[in-house]
């Protein structure tokens, strides 16, 4: 993922702050460009510096889900960082890790029942009549009334 390789390294491993911006945002071309040019270094080198900032900030990361997860009760096997299919060495069965995606229909549906669920358990019954009906008709009511008015008046 990373060189380890220490000829790579320089003196400063410390990023610049807009640098560290760019590679959170992943513009990793902007932030070589910007990196090499800040410190007169080569692409390679400014790149291996970024590839191990990259690193350490999904360490980093990782590090946080986990403490999250334990402090929730998930297991540690439950969580997995990486999303290549791993085989199983007693049975040989191959696993694949799965992120789960709703399609939004499917999302909003589940709230939309959710909503409706909840709104049940609290006694709340939907109107015959929705309120934006009724709002429509009164502002037809006036703008047919204010004609039917200047009509009488002007016409």
């Amino acid at each position: 993922m990373f060189n380890s390789d220490p000829s790579l390294k320089t003196k400063n491993p410390k990023l610049p702050k807009a640098v560290m911006m760019m590679v959170e945002k992943n513009n990793l071309v902007m932030a070589i460009k910007t990196l090499a040019e800040e410190e007169n270094i080569s692409m390679d080198a400014a790149k291996a510096r970024i590839d191990a900032y990259e690193h350490s900030l999904k360490v980093k990361q990782q590090q946080k889900l986990t403490t999250i997860a334990n402090k929730q009760g998930i297991p540690n096997e439950a969580l997995s960082f990486d999303r290549e299919p791993e085989v199983r060495e007693d049975t040989g069965i191959l696993i694949k890790n799965k992120v789960k995606t709703t399609k939004s229909e499917q999302g909003f549906k589940s709230l939309q029942s959710g909503v409706e669920s909840k709104l049940g358990d609290i006694g709340y019954k939907k109107p015959l009549v929705p309120y934006w009906l009724k709002r429509v008709s009164v502002i037809t009511i006036v703008m047919i009334g204010m004609f039917w008015i200047l009509w009488r008046v002007f016409g």
